[in-house]
């Protein structure tokens, strides 16, 4: 679809100009910095559910589209467009921006430089899920990295924040020059001269090519999605990091670099995909059970949504690693199902933390009588996070569990064909896991008795603490009741990519 409105740079600017924006107003006028934060919030968001209801999935495709010459005699572009699977990332980018910045409504702490930070992060999250020419997109793709730095390293949890930023940003540059590295190569050795990557596919790369250069690209995005045994920095990053970064990191960045995995390694580099299709499988199938098991085991509210989202984030690369629609169209699902969940998770542990000061789960207890809200918000994203049907974690995780169990024909030839049943019954163990450990959480948090040294000084939520939560505790709802909303546009995603695929 074509519109005369350039919505998608409009989407992806609009968050950059009110951060250059917001560092000119004087610091001590503090409730503008805050409206002109959620005005531009709600504009992005608003932009964003337009261009999402006007996408014409009859035609499918790239949809959108903008291009304009970047750096001619290299190749270089500003070529945006969307896609069935980048769309909805699109939009669940401006809906955990617009929630962001009501949770984050509070923050007293040089609010006008911590609303900048977060606004030019979003404008790197929205460049990437838009971008089609490579360098654009690992040109915002480092954009959406350095913010993240500041935010943790000067917002974040005192006794940890130094070094988790330290060690997401080590993690996520070395992750990323790899990806640079892999790019790199395919921009030269293609011999088109051109960083398109509607054009790069159909470059014909050889085999020996795409065998040796996928795992540099693959691997080097998927550190960013918190992948086995590179995902080490998302949970220290989770607990360090204020609240509405923590909502950005696991609701969005995470996605990123599934995102990025799938557009580039994947769709650019199809044989090497199948190459290395064990390894990925070996790897996601740890991040499923491990990160479940690790989770089940913390004493820390917030590590235990980090570490299920490691073991979320594992069913999104199981999804990708069936080479089939029926699956990748589950992980698109899960990418947006996840990140809605995990920053109403993560929004529920913010509220939870600012009145109780403490995230150690044995000492707090009996809080749903004091935030109700809260409470029913966070029993709707575990059930979520549990896969229960109704929910949106349900239509997410059948089609993943379904692909895998049919990828041994879409493999056939390969060694690993026969095993994917076995495959999948391993990765439902995780299911198990993660109905205990949120049912746990649930019982010694919201429930019981509430310790006395909290009696009369627990406080219910705010407004905009509730229209945050409701708002996304909503989508995963209406999802899990109307798949059709969001399923079929996915799957045309799919198609996209198994056109791709077709020659493997």
């Amino acid at each position: 679809m074509q519109m005369g409105f350039p919505i998608l740079s409009v989407i992806t600017l609009t968050p950059f100009a009110t951060g250059v924006l917001l560092l000119l107003f004087p610091a001590e006028r503090k409730r503008e910095i805050r409206l002109t934060a959620l005005a531009a919030a709600s504009f992005t968001l608003g932009l964003s559910v337009v261009a999402y209801f006007n996408y014409d999935l009859a035609a499918a495709g790239y949809q959108f589209v903008e291009k304009a010459i970047w750096v001619e005699p290299l190749g270089i572009s500003y070529y945006v467009g969307v896609d069935g699977i980048s769309l909805p990332m699109v939009l669940l980018t401006g809906m955990v921006m617009f929630t962001g910045v009501l949770i984050s409504w509070g923050v007293d702490d040089r609010p006008r430089e911590f609303f900048a930070f977060l606004f030019i992060l979003a404008t790197g999250v929205f460049g990437v899920f838009v971008a089609l020419d490579l360098f654009h997109l690992f040109f915002f793709y480092e954009i959406a990295v350095f913010p993240m730095y500041l935010l943790i390293a000067i917002w974040g949890w005192k006794v940890t924040r130094e070094y988790a930023a330290m060690k997401l940003t080590l993690y996520l540059f070395i992750g990323s020059v790899l990806a640079l590295v892999g790019m790199l190569a395919m921009y030269f050795l293609s011999g088109l001269s051109t960083f398109d990557m509607i054009a790069l596919q159909e470059a014909n790369f050889s085999f020996a090519f795409q065998k040796f250069w996928f795992p540099f690209v693959f691997f080097g995005f998927a550190v960013l999605a918190g992948i086995f045994p590179f995902h080490n920095w998302s949970p220290d990053g989770h607990v360090a990091a204020p609240t509405a970064v923590s909502m950005f990191h696991a609701g969005v960045l995470m996605k990123l670099g599934a995102f990025a995995a799938l557009r580039v390694g994947v769709m650019l580099l199809p044989e090497g995909a199948r190459f290395w299709l064990p390894l990925i499988i070996f790897l996601a199938l740890i991040n499923v059970v491990y990160g479940a098991f690790v989770a089940m085991m913390q004493r820390d509210f917030k590590y235990v949504i980090g570490f299920s989202s490691v073991s979320h984030m594992g069913l999104v690369m199981l999804g990708v690693a069936t080479l089939n629609q029926q699956g990748i169209t589950g992980a698109g699902l899960q990418m947006f199902s996840h990140g809605v969940m995990t920053a109403l998770f993560f929004a529920c542990v913010g509220i939870v933390y600012d009145r109780a000061h403490t995230r150690d789960i044995p000492s707090l207890g009996g809080f749903a009588s004091k935030l109700p809200w809260v409470t029913v918000a966070f029993i709707i994203g575990g059930l979520v996070s549990m896969g229960m049907p109704g929910f949106s974690g349900f239509i997410a995780e059948l089609p993943i569990l379904l692909g895998l169990w049919s990828a041994g024909s879409v493999t056939s030839g390969h060694f690993i064909a026969p095993y994917y049943t076995w495959i999948v019954m391993i990765a439902v163990i995780a299911i198990v896991i993660t109905a205990s450990y949120i049912l746990r959480v649930v019982q010694r948090v919201f429930f019981g008795q509430m310790p006395a040294e909290f009696e009369g000084h627990i406080t219910n939520s705010t407004r905009l603490d509730k229209v945050a939560i409701v708002l996304l505790a909503s989508v995963l709802v209406l999802l899990g009741i109307f798949p059709g909303l969001m399923a079929p546009l996915i799957s045309s995603g799919a198609e996209n990519v198994m056109a791709v695929l077709g020659g493997i």
